[in-house]
């Protein structure tokens, strides 16, 4: 089944009086990027969410909310007494200097730097357990949503192959015209600048052999076939992390597509062509999207 690259998760529970609340969101990117925001106290796990994570989501720039509220405040807080009354009596001088109101200094005060600042407590073993079951969950619900979405990719994604291959095979209907019309086109050319006693026949039937085995599609057909097929055998293959591998076989069929464009010789055949480059380009869209 395939994963689509965007996703998203959402876990909630109650411990004690604490609400712990996660949340998992996801975008395109080659790489495996993870960034957790979490509250300062529980910053020393930081490194065993990321590992957690990891082993269980693939590909994507990864951003992890872990959101705690306690009705008496998130996190335990204490107060630098000395730097504080060192400000104080540095502000007060100041605004005496030069005139100024000192009202309202104590505000000021603690929003100065290393003023408040949060005090370090070891996590309790059994709280984190149960917010690392929360963390679980967000993730397995945005595993999910991931693998929803990726089966909507995959109908998708079959749909414009089987298009590609209509309109390949629409393609055999034009090609013997072509053959004709070429072969006219040039008859008429040399017996209008030769005149038509002066044309060799032999000599014209083997440069008309000649040009059509250059103009020949039926490698390229043939070729954008297997790619497409082999597409399908992947995008349908049990294993999860495929979208590289789909980007690429996208590549070789895009090389074949403009082969057969650039031989058609034929409006009826470069409209075809046209729309098989449509639906390529969404099917890149769509790859694009995937683990």
């Amino acid at each position: 089944m395939l994963l689509s690259m965007t996703g998203y998760g959402r876990a909630s529970s109650t411990i004690g009086v604490k609400t712990v609340n996660v949340e998992v969101r996801s975008l395109n990117s080659k790489f495996t990027d993870i960034r957790i925001k979490l509250p300062h106290n529980y910053k020393e796990k930081e490194q065993e969410l990321i590992k957690v994570a990891s082993q269980q989501i693939e590909r994507g720039k990864i951003d992890i909310n872990l959101d705690i509220k306690s009705p008496y405040g998130d996190e335990e807080f204490s107060l630098n007494v000395p730097l504080f009354k060192k400000y104080q009596k540095e502000l007060k001088s100041l605004a005496a200097d030069l005139s100024m109101s000192n009202e309202n200094l104590m505000g000021h005060i603690l929003k100065m730097p290393h003023v408040v600042y949060p005090v370090q407590e070891s996590v309790d073993e059994n709280e984190w357990s149960q917010i690392l079951a929360t963390f679980n969950e967000a993730i397995k619900k945005f595993n999910e949503f991931r693998r929803q979405e990726g089966e909507a990719l995959e109908n998708d994604l079959n749909q414009r192959i089987s298009n590609i291959l209509k309109n390949l095979d629409s393609l055999k209907v034009y090609e013997g015209e072509r053959v004709e019309k070429i072969r006219t086109k040039m008859k008429t050319h040399l017996d209008e600048f030769l005149g038509k006693e002066n044309v060799d026949q032999n000599r014209f039937e083997q440069e008309v052999l000649f040009y059509m085995e250059k103009i020949d599609i039926n490698e390229e057909k043939v070729r954008l076939s297997q790619h497409c097929k082999y597409f399908l055998e992947q995008l349908n293959d049990s294993n999860r992390l495929k979208g590289r591998k789909l980007n690429f076989i996208g590549q070789e069929i895009g090389r074949e597509i403009n082969t057969l464009g650039s031989k058609a010789y034929s409006s009826e055949i470069q409209r075809y062509v046209v729309n098989m480059k449509d639906e390529l380009e969404k099917i890149k869209e769509q790859v694009a999207n995937s683990v």
